[in-house]
C-alpha cells in the first residue's frame, strides 16, 4: 500500500521520470539553498533525498529574492540518453515579476549536472517536451504587466538541444478558454493524440489537474469533459489543494501521477507530494481508483517504511545533507569537528541577505526536536538557538543571548513581520545546553536543559493558509546572529528529529 503523501513536508509542484528501474523526483525549493530537491525511489513507494543539484552560485543566486521567490515549479525529464531539469528563479514577485528560466542537463543524473543554460524570462513554470521525431520545445506561462491580463496563456518554443537555445519564435500553445489561471504543464504523445496536462485554478483549495488534447502540437485542444483530479468542492477531504500533475510509466507497464496536495488546510507541512495510480479510459486518463478526489491510500505491492527518528551528530558535512540554508550557500560560514558544526554568525531572521541558518523541513504535525549548543553571548546582539520558521516575517526562536550582564535564554516570534517578546527567561550557567521544542496541536512549548522558558505559542502562523500567497511550509533548524562584527559563532551538535506519530 502506498500512502501518501510519499514525499512529506513542504515538496510541492513534483515533476518526475524513470531511469530503467529507477524514479526520481523534483520539487520546489523557492528561497532555500541548494536549489531543487531530487528524490529516489525503486519502488514509488519509499522516497530518499537524492541530490540537490543547484548547489553552487553559477547555478543559483537567490541573493535577496523574496519570501515565495526563487525555485519555483522544475520540471525534469528524460529523453532516452539525457536528463534534463528546466526549471524558474523568481526574484521579484506581483504585477511586474521578474522570473528568469534556465536549463540543466545530465548524461548521468548520480555524477552531477551542466552549467545552466539561460532560456527567457517570459513566465514560470517551464516544462520540456520531448516528441517522437526528437525534437524538443518548452513550454511556458507568459507573464503579462497589463490590467486583467497578468497570465497570457501557455507558449511554446522550440530547444535546439545542440546550440543550447530557443530557436524559431514562440507562439501561442493554449488559452484556458473559461479564464481560469493555468500553469505546471507538461505535454505527452498517445495514439496520435497530444495530450496537455494542465495545473489549474492556483495552488490554492481550487486546485486540481485537467486535461486538453489535439492531432496537433499547436491545437486545437478538446477539452476533456471531467476534472482529472481536485478536492476543489469538499473542505472535509484528507487530501487538499490536489493538482500540479506529472505522469511515468512502470516497466511493466502501469502508469502513475504524481501531484501536490495538503494533509487538510491550515497545516504546517505545505503542500507535499503525493502519488495516485491513473489508466486510460476512451482516450483520456482517469484515477484507476473511480472518481476524481485524491486517495490517501493507493494500491500497490509495496509497503511504506517509516523511520519515527532521526538523529544528525552534526560532525561532519554529510550530517547536514537534509538541511538547506536561506538564499545562500553556508559553506564559508561552516567547519565541522568532533565537537559539533561551529556556525558563524550572520544577520538577523527578518533579512533576506546573509542570514547564518540550517533547517529541515517539518514534516508531521507532532514532532520533538532538540540540539545541543555551546554559545557565549557577549551582548544582546549575539543569539544562538533553535527556530521554527516559515519566511522572514514568520517564525519562532528559542535562543540564548546576554542581557544585564547575564547569559539567558529567551523566545522571540515574528508575526507578520511584527516582533513578539516573551516573559519567559532562564539564567544559563552551562557552557554547553540542551534546547528542545515539542510541537503538538499548533502549539510549540520550548525547553533549555528541561526547563520550560514558554509554551503555548501559536505555530498556526506558520501555514500557508495563515499568510496570503505563501507557498514553502515550516522548517525547524538552528541559527546564529552577530549584528556586531560577524565575528561570534556558535557550535551545534546533535540535532534529533522525533515524530509524534
Amino acid at each position: 500500500m502506498i500512502v501518501n503523501p510519499i514525499i512529506r513536508g513542504f515538496n510541492p509542484d513534483p515533476s518526475i521520470i524513470r531511469i530503467g528501474k529507477d524514479y526520481y523526483i523534483a520539487t520546489s525549493t523557492f528561497e532555500w539553498f541548494p536549489g531543487i530537491n531530487i528524490y529516489h525511489s525503486k519502488d514509488l513507494t519509499n522516497w530518499s533525498l537524492h541530490s540537490r543539484p543547484l548547489n553552487k552560485k553559477s547555478l543559483l543566486d537567490l541573493t535577496g529574492v523574496p519570501d515565495g521567490g526563487g525555485i519555483w515549479a522544475p520540471c525534469l525529464s528524460y529523453d532516452g540518453k539525457k536528463a534534463y531539469l528546466v526549471f524558474t528563479v523568481v526574484k521579484e514577485r506581483g504585477a511586474m515579476m521578474q522570473t528568469d528560466n534556465y536549463l540543466i542537463e545530465t548524461d548521468d543524473i548520480n555524477k552531477g549536472w551542466s552549467e545552466r543554460v539561460y532560456l527567457n524570462s517570459i513566465g514560470f513554470d517551464p516544462s520540456l517536451f520531448h516528441d517522437e521525431d526528437g525534437r524538443k520545445y518548452l513550454i511556458s506561462l507568459e507573464n503579462h504587466f497589463e490590467k486583467n491580463k497578468r497570465f497570457n496563456g501557455l507558449y511554446i518554443e522550440e530547444y535546439d538541444a545542440e546550440n543550447k537555445r530557443l530557436t524559431g519564435g514562440r507562439r501561442l500553445l493554449y488559452k484556458e478558454p473559461t479564464g481560469e489561471l493555468v500553469e505546471g504543464s507538461h505535454i505527452y504523445k498517445k495514439d496520435g493524440w497530444y495530450y496537455l496536462l494542465k495545473a489549474q485554478g492556483g495552488t490554492g483549495v481550487r486546485h486540481s489537474a485537467q486535461l486538453a488534447r489535439s492531432r496537433s502540437l499547436y491545437g486545437e485542444w478538446e477539452e476533456d469533459s471531467t476534472i482529472l483530479l481536485h478536492a476543489r468542492d469538499d473542505e472535509t477531504l484528507p487530501l487538499q489543494k490536489a493538482g500540479h500533475a506529472d505522469l511515468v510509466d512502470t516497466p511493466e507497464g502501469d502508469l502513475y501521477m504524481v501531484h501536490l496536495a495538503s494533509r487538510g488546510l491550515g497545516g504546517l507541512c505545505g503542500r507535499e507530494t503525493c502519488i495516485q495510480a491513473v489508466a486510460w479510459q476512451n482516450g483520456w486518463l482517469r484515477l484507476k481508483q473511480g472518481g476524481n478526489y485524491p486517495y490517501v491510500n493507493v494500491l500497490s505491492h509495496t509497503e511504506r517504511m517509516v523511520q519515527n527518528e532521526k538523529h544528525y551528530a552534526l560532525t561532519c558535512e554529510d550530517d547536514i545533507f537534509e538541511f538547506q540554508s536561506l538564499r545562500e550557500d553556508l559553506k564559508g560560514k561552516l567547519s565541522f569537528s568532533d565537537e559539533g558544526m561551529k556556525i558563524n554568525g550572520g544577520s538577523g531572521l527578518n533579512s533576506h541577505f546573509d542570514q547564518s541558518l540550517l533547517a529541515r523541513r517539518v514534516d508531521e504535525e507532532s514532532i520533538e526536536v532538540s540540539v545541543k549548543v555551546s554559545f557565549e553571548p557577549e551582548t544582546e546582539r549575539h543569539l544562538a538557538g533553535l527556530v521554527f520558521i516559515y519566511d522572514t516575517n514568520h517564525w519562532h526562536y528559542l535562543y540564548i543571548t546576554k542581557k544585564d550582564g547575564k547569559k539567558v535564554c529567551r523566545v522571540l516570534s515574528c508575526n507578520k513581520g511584527s516582533l513578539n517578546y516573551y516573559d519567559g527567561e532562564v539564567e544559563v550557567d552551562k557552557s554547553t545546553s540542551l534546547l528542545k521544542a515539542i510541537l503538538k496541536d499548533k502549539k510549540i512549548a520550548f525547553f533549555i536543559d528541561d526547563e520550560l522558558v514558554e509554551e503555548n505559542i501559536d505555530a498556526s502562523i506558520l501555514s500557508d493558509e495563515y499568510i496570503h500567497l505563501g507557498f514553502t511550509g515550516a522548517m525547524v533548524g538552528v541559527n546564529c546572529i552577530d549584528c556586531e562584527k560577524r565575528e561570534k559563532s556558535a557550535v551545534f551538535k546533535d540535532f534529533n528529529y522525533k515524530r509524534s506519530l
